[in-house]
């Protein structure tokens, strides 16, 4: 995903081949992702050395969902899938101030909800609080830090949701980078802000808050680096409030499908946050860790080959179910080529990859072992996962946003049953470096308060079963999803046409990580390095046999590695 020189340079789309299109624009959207997930692994990072699994970390995790919860309901996926194909037929057929005032039009009432959102989130931050950890009583230092930490925080969704309507207009016009990579400001702004309060104080609550005031900081730092671009890109762009608009009904119609799906899975991620506060302490922050590391593949691949490809699924002729299926495959193939290593490192070497990144300072190697485990439950439904951002880009371009939406919701009713089955008997579990223990009664039911009261992490395993409940609806949401793209364009494989080659290389990146993790044992001593030493043991057994066998994503990073050494 790297060595783009001109990554602001508009992407032509014409008379390239789909995969040559393909590549390039997902590895703009790609080498943008990467630099704001560095960051963002670097803000956990730091994250985890000061507040490690304790009180600050977990009211921070629960606080954080609110922003999270509008932010992706308002913004980036919901306003990409209703806003993106709308303006870009627009531009494709030279409607130049058309599109303008479309985009003035949504960004004013964007702007006129999320400003109404805002400031109920602020005046009623503590009933909020109570809806959102119902295990934690009122007057505990988790209840009222969150409702601090929901105050501080809820201001920025509107800069945030903003700037995912900066991201609609610059995608648009094939404008990849600099939407991706804005989200670096913002790691930055909690990373800078965070470390500076780190120097002065070791108090957890008080590190959680300059944590807050760092993302209301970086909301509005990632707003303000896309608006130049956008305002010379959307001329004339005015500002409205109208739904008279041309085109404003249509993208407000398709917004509220998507907004039904995407909040059946916020629903989902809000449930999960709330049974989380009824587990034994430290659920909370290891279910936040592992999401971290398990959407960071997701992210760069899924959403990076996904949105690459909206666009221009939104103005493909799509009669030509050939040349759409042929396009849909080669991006599956992407994305199972670059999710299948992944996957395989956190299933079976989950605990050296929390090690490597997260293990230092408050955060010990018995939190590695517990948040290792639930990343590994997790990561069993990423393949499904990332592919499923990529079948719902394919609906999306012919306007199909209720079959999406439909599924979602059946996915977060299917999670949630699987996840609440599981999560209490195994809250009885407990898992650190010296193995697997029964420490309480593996029956449905509700932790103790001691327990979840507790300063101290009880590195039990309750946020496993939601992991696995989330994994099991991935594969149903794809299953369905592949059935209806089935039925609307044709018949797709998952893994496209280098499915059995990619197959032979995770077969060797499987044996290499149990090498790995025969080899390691308990990272305690040095995680980080020990832990880079095996991940790249890993990645290189599944580069070289795909090499080998002229996967055409392996040729192409190992192309631009020779050409590096050359140089």
């Amino acid at each position: 995903m790297v060595g783009v020189s001109e990554p602001n340079e508009p992407f032509e789309d014409e008379g390239g081949r789909p995969a040559d299109d393909l590549r390039r624009s997902s590895s703009l959207v790609g080498a943008g992702i990467f630099l704001s997930r560095i960051a963002g692994l670097v803000r956990e990072s730091a994250t985890a050395a000061f507040l490690g699994t304790g009180v600050g970390a977990d009211a921070l995790r629960a606080a954080l969902k609110i922003p999270n919860l509008l932010q992706n309901l308002l913004g980036e996926g919901v306003l990409s899938a209703s806003f993106i194909p709308a303006y870009a037929k627009l531009l494709d057929a030279g409607k130049e101030r058309e599109a303008g005032r479309l985009a003035g039009a949504v960004a004013g009432l964007l702007l006129l909800v999320t400003s109404l959102l805002v400031v109920v989130g602020v005046f009623l931050a503590e009933p909020i609080t109570r809806l959102l950890a119902p295990g934690w009583p009122p007057g505990s230092d988790r209840f009222e830090l969150t409702v601090t930490l929901v105050r501080i925080l809820t201001p920025g969704v509107g800069f945030l949701v903003l700037s995912a309507w900066c991201l609609g207009v610059l995608n648009s016009h094939r404008r990849f980078f600099l939407s991706y990579v804005a989200p670096v400001a913002w790691n930055t702004a909690i990373i800078v802000v965070l470390v500076t309060a780190g120097l002065v104080t070791t108090d957890q609550l008080s590190l959680a808050e300059a944590f807050a005031w760092g993302a209301l900081v970086g909301s509005l730092a990632q707003f303000a680096v896309q608006l130049p671009s956008v305002l010379r890109l959307a001329r004339p762009l005015r500002l409205s409030f109208s739904f008279a608009v041309p085109g404003v009904p249509a993208v407000a119609r398709r917004f509220g499908q998507v907004v039904a799906g995407r909040g059946g899975v916020q629903l989902a991620a809000y449930v999960d946050i709330v049974v989380a506060t009824l587990l034994a302490a430290g659920a909370m922050s290891a279910l936040g860790y592992a999401q971290v590391l398990y959407l960071l593949p997701i992210s760069l691949f899924g959403m990076a080959i996904a949105a690459a490809e909206l666009p221009a699924l939104s103005t493909l002729d799509h009669d030509d179910r050939g040349q759409v299926v042929e396009r849909i495959d080669t991006a599956l193939g992407r994305v199972a080529f670059f999710v299948v290593p992944s996957t395989i490192a956190f299933v079976l070497a989950g605990d050296v990859v929390v090690a490597t990144i997260f293990q230092r300072g408050n955060f010990t190697a018995d939190a590695s072992v517990q948040v290792g485990f639930v990343l590994a439950v997790y990561s069993l439904g990423m393949l499904a996962s990332t592919s499923s951002r990529l079948l719902q880009s394919s609906l999306y371009g012919v306007g199909d946003t209720r079959s999406p939406a439909i599924y979602a919701v059946m996915r977060v009713v299917l999670s949630l049953l699987v996840g609440i089955a599981l999560m209490f008997p195994m809250d009885a579990i407990q898992l650190t470096v010296q193995g697997f223990a029964l420490v309480g009664d593996p029956t449905w039911q509700i932790a103790p308060e001691a327990l979840r009261e507790s300063d101290v992490n009880q590195f039990r395993l309750g946020a496993a079963g939601l992991a696995f409940g989330a994994s099991v609806g991935a594969w149903f949401e794809f299953a369905l999803l592949r059935t209806r793209v089935r039925i609307v364009f044709g018949r797709i494989r998952l893994g496209g046409p280098s499915a059995p080659r990619i197959a032979v290389g995770a077969v060797c990146a499987a044996l290499a990580a149990l090498a790995v993790r025969a080899w390691l044992g308990a990272l305690d001593q040095h995680p980080t390095v020990e832990g880079i030493v095996g991940l790249a043991i890993i990645g290189l057994a599944y580069l070289v046999p795909t090499r080998l066998l002229r996967v055409p994503e392996a040729c192409e990073l190992t192309g631009r590695l020779e050409r590096l050494v050359r140089r």
